[in-house]
């Protein structure tokens, strides 16, 4: 349920590419014809873009509603969609919000790098440490797992912006990276049942 909230907002970024038209006409009576024309003059991924930040808004402070707390990675996320998200949307450069996963990717990986190296417990250990209790290298084994997962899909992104149409880097900014995020939590999960199950036996 989390991962599909987090998701949430690539989500209606997509929706709205897909169906610039149909949402500028969804929103003129709420917003006047002049400022639908405005929005109507708009390439769909700055459109797409200018609605993905009031949605990533609203679904952290939905978490925050549900939960109470807010985790400094979605903060981070929240932040760098805003500048970046709002530089493309002022200069009307999809560049800015096509860097967006790549740095947040690869922010996660430093992230958890970091930790492995320079604090006594992996930010993997502290997230999943109370629900299990593994031995200290297969958190070692899973971190850096983590590691490079978040630089790959980073570089993934890239490659995809860099060397493929605007529409298949959507599409792969919906599916790919959701699909990749599925496969390897996934495999971490089989991996840790057959351990687990092994350690109880």
């Amino acid at each position: 349920m989390k991962l599909l909230i987090d998701f949430l907002p690539i989500v209606i970024f997509f929706l709205v590419y897909k169906f610039a038209p149909e949402t500028v006409e969804l929103v003129t009576p709420f917003i006047g014809s002049e400022n639908a024309d405005i929005l109507g003059s708009l390439d769909p991924i700055i459109l797409a873009t200018a609605v993905l930040i009031p949605a990533t808004i609203m679904q952290i402070a939905y978490t925050v509603y549900k939960t109470g707390h807010v985790e400094k990675m979605q903060l981070v996320t929240l932040a760098l969609v805003i500048v970046l998200g709002g530089l493309t949307v002022a200069f009307k450069n999809k560049e800015f919000i096509q860097w967006k996963p790549t740095i947040v990717n690869w922010l996660f990986a430093a992230a958890f790098l970091f930790s492995q190296l320079f604090t006594e417990k992996s930010i993997l250990e502290r997230m999943m440490g109370g629900n299990m209790s593994l031995p200290p290298e297969l958190w070692v084994r899973l971190n850096y797992a983590w590691v490079l997962f978040f630089f790959f899909s980073g570089a993934a992104n890239l490659y995809v912006a860099a060397h493929f149409s605007e529409d298949t880097w959507v599409n792969f900014k919906l599916f790919g990276l959701l699909g990749l995020t599925i496969l390897f939590i996934v495999g971490q999960s089989l991996f840790l049942y057959r351990y687990i199950n092994h350690e109880d036996e």
